[in-house]
């Protein structure tokens, strides 16, 4: 049996488990605290900050690199 049949038999009554567990499942009545909901809030806000600025990081030095390249190659072809 191959590794991704293997996956896709374990996964699928996992899946099942998990929906049912969420679906049939009564509701906690729990109390989150200020702190505790600024604290997540602000958790979301650093992750997707983070994703942002990683992706802006991964895209803009290349690009950086690339203009500061072209324009050294603009300024030796001009003659003087």
């Amino acid at each position: 049996m191959s590794l991704q049949a293997t996956r896709s038999a374990v996964t699928g009554p996992a899946l099942a488990a998990f929906a049912a567990a969420l679906l049939f499942s009564p509701p906690a009545f729990a109390y989150v605290g200020p702190g505790a909901g600024l604290t997540a809030i602000g958790t979301m806000v650093a992750v997707v900050a983070v994703v942002v600025l990683a992706i802006a990081g991964f895209v803009w030095y290349p690009l950086k690199r690339i203009l500061r390249r072209s324009r050294t190659a603009d300024q030796a072809d001009t003659p003087k």
